[in-house]
């Protein structure tokens, strides 16, 4: 920088501005690498303990133990199981996750634009989000019958109202003096979407989508729970029924490490989506 009209420079002759930046980089840097160390060791110390407690503290019948979940998973990843099973889970949670994130977000905005829509439906969605979503699995089984397609309704119904409410607030947050100002200049409603009301709710759309992650996957399961002979909540299910505790775990750390690369895809198009506003996601 100058200080009365001289330029200022760091060490080495560099821009102190721009050696603040990279000092300022360097640290942030070795601030995520320390969190991802404590992350590694808090995971095994978890699974440490996991294992010292089973056998000794609590019997394997109840919570098994990390080489027998490891071996089970081994087993089903040699014989097919596992890409057989996880496939089906999540062909329904994908398409899940889109119908229900589609019209959602389509629903959510056309009620967030027209108040008279809003105020006329807004008993029946707020009665229908109160429903145990478990509730209608044997109504969705009797709609589309014990195949795919049950488990798919249950996970888009899922997705379908936490992608709406979030597309609804987004929108209705939308700072009003934008939309005004675009109006002025002449902008359709097409337009206003594009340019003005989708940036501004886009964080909130992005979070719906993100904390819907889970849930897609958790209505596919609990679809298979119901009625499956497939899938990765079929094996739990049968698993539970055989008492093979290794298995149910090996179930669910299938299902924790599925959503947990789920949601760190959607992190990163957030941070993308994002990056005009500086969030780090």
């Amino acid at each position: 920088m100058t200080v009365g009209g001289v330029y200022e420079a760091g060490e080495g002759g560099k821009p102190a501005a721009s050696q603040a930046v990279r000092e300022f980089e360097e640290h942030e840097a070795r601030r995520q690498h320390l969190y991802r160390v404590l992350q590694v060791l808090v995971g095994v110390a978890i699974f440490g303990a996991w294992e010292l407690a089973s056998g000794t503290l609590i019997d394997p019948f109840f919570i098994s133990s990390p080489v027998a979940v490891a071996g089970r998973l081994y087993t089903w990843a040699v014989n097919g199981d596992l890409v057989r099973h996880l496939s089906i889970t999540l062909y329904a949670m994908i398409w899940g996750f889109t119908l229900g994130s589609l019209i959602g977000f389509a629903m959510g905005f056309l009620f967030a634009r027209y108040e008279a829509i809003s105020t006329v439906f807004d008993p029946y969605i707020t009665a229908l989000y109160s429903i145990p979503k478990i509730a209608l699995a044997p109504l969705f089984i009797m709609w589309f019958g014990i195949g795919i397609e049950s488990k798919i309704a249950m996970s888009a119904v899922i997705v379908f109202f936490l992608v709406f409410l979030n597309t609804y607030a987004g929108v209705r947050d939308v700072n009003q003096i934008f939309v005004h100002s675009a109006r002025i200049m002449g902008a359709n409603e097409w337009q206003l979407l594009r340019i003005v009301i989708t940036p501004s709710a886009a964080a909130w759309v992005l979070t719906g989508l993100k904390v819907s992650i889970p849930y897609a996957l958790i209505g596919a399961v609990v679809g298979e729970f119901m009625s499956s002979n497939r899938g990765i909540g079929f094996l739990i299910a049968q698993a539970s029924a055989l008492f093979d505790t290794a298995s149910v775990f090996a179930g669910l750390v299938i299902l924790a490490v599925t959503g947990g690369l789920m949601n760190a895809i959607l992190k990163r198009v957030e941070r993308h989506a994002l990056r005009w506003r500086g969030t780090k996601g």
